[in-house]
């Protein structure tokens, strides 16, 4: 074990806090939760309760494999936040600014085929089906008017 404790471990691209716990300082990358982050450590085979600034660089070698390729080490699919990729149609993970732009591509080809969700992504309207007669309104519409007698 190192002696030394980094208050900041770089990690995929990422500054991650060495004071918090292996488990939680990973959910700081976009694309991992915590149950993935779970699985991620204990898959590179790193004790979880371990704080992130103590660990050796052998460890912390390991995990940043495990992040970046995480479909090679046998994790069940439903883990993963890509499952049958329209273009390649494989399982994959994307973190970080990948998961941005993936997104931003879908959204952008559903207003091209003016799918319903395309329609209502650029009118800037709720996607998922939720009720909008009185939640999620912005501007001027704000509030309730009472009708004058």
């Amino acid at each position: 074990m190192s002696a030394e404790f980094r208050h900041i471990v770089r990690l995929a691209g990422r500054d991650l806090d060495g004071t918090r716990r292996v488990t939680y300082a990973l959910t700081q990358i976009k694309g991992i939760s915590i149950r993935l982050a779970d699985a991620i450590v204990k898959k590179a085979g790193v004790p979880p309760d371990k704080r992130l600034g103590f660990l050796s660089e052998a460890e912390i070698r390991r995990i940043e494999d495990a992040v970046l390729n995480i479909t090679d080490y046998g994790l069940p699919s439903w883990l993963l936040n890509r499952r049958k990729d329209l273009e390649s149609g494989k399982d994959i993970h994307l973190i970080t600014s990948d998961l941005d732009l993936k997104i931003k591509e879908d959204i952008e080809r559903e207003q091209a085929m003016k799918s319903w969700r395309g329609y209502r992504h650029s009118y800037g309207l709720k996607v998922r089906g939720q009720k909008t007669r009185t939640t999620g309104r912005k501007g001027r519409s704000v509030g309730v008017k009472k009708r004058r007698r």
